[in-house]
């Protein structure tokens, strides 16, 4: 059993050997910090910490390190969040704030959280498996080319451009645009895709050709709204802390590469919104963390992920959260990570 004292010699071990990536010695501790103990005594609540395997010694030191086992006790019982000053909080809504549409809400957002955080930062779009389509825009853009816009409720926007061989006729178009509207409007995706297919049958012989054009790409459109798809930003920072990972970067880099993997480390951090726990790692101040060895089924073994739950329109909730080697700074990171869900969550939420 780690004693008060102890537990506060493993907080300042922590925070030093983050902010200075050297391994921490009783003697340091001392001079750093007022515990009104001596060194001897610090030794000897680092020895207990050590046989509880929360600190350890590198090869080459005498400095100690926190353990995967360390740091999750720092995180649960002893990191406080640091607020956010008001310069950062500007910052988020004003980057974010000048987005025009759900895409470059997102692609924002972790540029911005990659900023504050100098980790990798990851956000999901919102499940669609709850969206609808709000509204479908024909836009002819010559005698043979013309773009679809599917609109969906959740404001995601995707834009097709296609040739057709025979000139287009707008005045079908308008016609024809008018009844997709009131065929498809408000329902499902995949209800939608699944009356796409029987639309060209109902017009007559010389317009069908260019329907079943136009109604095979809001088919692929109303699919590809479906799947679950994270955004990326700041991956130039593990290079930055590459001294973190023992041996290479490069399985990071390639586990990153893989969306599904993440998709399904953020699937099992989920928490469950009333205040559950996450099925995987653990929940603080709305915060769910997965530390180290918590990943090592996702080949990121060496790194942390810290995400929060931010709701969309329509009631879906997704993830944004960040990623980086064990040794970051959580108190900061964790504070970022929950404003930005709870900015995005004011944003989306509202449309």
């Amino acid at each position: 059993m780690v004693s008060e004292r102890g537990l506060e010699v493993l907080r300042v071990i922590v925070q030093d050997y983050v902010e200075s990536r050297e391994p921490v010695g009783s003697k340091s501790i001392v001079e750093r910090h007022s515990f009104g103990v001596s060194a001897a005594t610090i030794r000897n609540d680092m020895a207990l910490l050590e046989d509880e395997e929360l600190i350890t010694a590198p090869h080459t030191s005498s400095g100690r390190v926190p353990t995967d086992k360390g740091y999750r006790l720092f995180v649960d019982q002893l990191a406080d969040l640091r607020p956010l000053t008001s310069a950062q909080r500007q910052a988020i809504e004003t980057f974010v704030g000048q987005s025009v549409d759900l895409d470059d809400v997102l692609a924002r957002t972790v540029r911005l959280l990659s900023q504050l955080t100098h980790q990798v930062a990851l956000v999901q779009y919102p499940s669609l498996s709850t969206s609808r389509v709000r509204h479908v825009e024909l836009v002819p853009l010559g005698a043979t080319r013309l773009m679809t816009v599917f609109i969906t409720d959740s404001g995601r926007v995707e834009q097709r451009l296609i040739d057709v061989i025979a000139p287009i006729d707008e005045t079908f178009l308008v016609e024809f645009r008018s009844k997709l509207n009131s065929a498809l409007g408000g329902l499902g995706l995949s209800d939608a895709a699944a009356q796409l297919v029987a639309l060209p049958e109902q017009f007559d012989p010389e317009h069908r050709p260019l329907v079943a054009v136009i109604t095979s790409s809001l088919r692929e459109q109303a699919l590809a709204h479906r799947q679950d798809k994270l955004l990326m930003a700041g991956t130039a920072n593990l290079a930055r802390t590459e001294e973190d990972f023992s041996g290479s970067i490069y399985p990071v880099l390639e586990a990153i590469e893989e969306q599904v993997t993440l998709l399904r480390l953020f699937g099992e951090m989920e928490v469950d919104q009333h205040g559950g726990s996450a099925h995987h790692g653990s929940v603080h101040h709305g915060v769910a963390t997965s530390i180290g060895r918590e990943n090592a089924d996702f080949g990121l073994g060496e790194t942390s992920v810290l995400t929060s739950g931010y709701s969309a329109s329509g009631g879906s909730v997704a993830r944004v959260g960040v990623l980086g080697p064990t040794r970051m700074d959580y108190s900061n990171n964790m504070a970022a990570v929950r404003a930005v869900a709870r900015y995005l969550s004011r944003l989306l939420g509202e449309e």
